[in-house]
């Protein structure tokens, strides 16, 4: 949907799940919309046990932490020749249109809005896998001390990257990323 949100032209997409939907959808707004900046929200499983289902984490950067190409001394998680490991939100504002930037505004905005739950800020972990086990959350926490897990993100994050445009991940906690994810995840979804 396109249209103007509090005088401001804004587009709304559900991008589908999956880095690739959302690497496509990112390239999209950018390419038929020329779009200055990428907000994604949706939900996410927690790797902080003081994060909570419920709460909401904004991103500080995002990883993919299913890119293994270790083998070319690549760390865990860089993709090859882009010269990062993670890709940093709200940091490429080239205009200067948004001032404070996203995550600036956004994290005492989600706090005003919704009092009774609790925001942070982190690293958003993204790969195409739900996150049901806790030896696969412990490995997340350990090799890149995410905040959440979730599907999409750091494709937008990459996304973004390249088109030079700032970006920033809003996610709602839906459940632990652990072996009760099955069971809080439904549950979360329905609320």
């Amino acid at each position: 949907n396109h249209g103007y949100l509090n005088g401001k032209e804004v587009v709304v997409v559900r991008s589908g799940i999956g880095k690739v939907n959302a690497g496509i959808c990112t390239q999209i707004l950018v390419d038929d919309y020329g779009v200055d900046c990428v907000i994604n929200t949706g939900i996410a499983g927690s790797l902080r046990n003081e994060i909570n289902i419920g709460d909401i984490v904004i991103s500080t950067d995002a990883v993919q932490h299913d890119m293994d190409v270790r083998i070319f001394g690549y760390p865990l998680g860089e993709i090859p020749q882009m010269g990062v490991l993670s890709f940093p939100a709200d940091r490429i504002v080239e205009s200067g249109a948004f001032g404070l930037g996203l995550n600036t505004i956004l994290f005492p905005a989600a706090k005003e809005v919704n009092p009774e739950i609790q925001v942070f800020r982190g690293r958003v972990v993204s790969g195409d896998q739900f996150i049901s086990s806790k030896e696969v959350k412990n490995h997340l926490i350990e090799e890149f001390n995410g905040s959440c897990a979730e599907m999409e993100g750091a494709a937008i994050a990459q996304g973004a990257y390249l088109n030079k445009i700032p970006y920033v991940v809003l996610r709602a906690i839906s459940d632990k990323a652990d072996d009760s994810a099955m069971m809080d995840y439904p549950t979360f979804e329905s609320e």
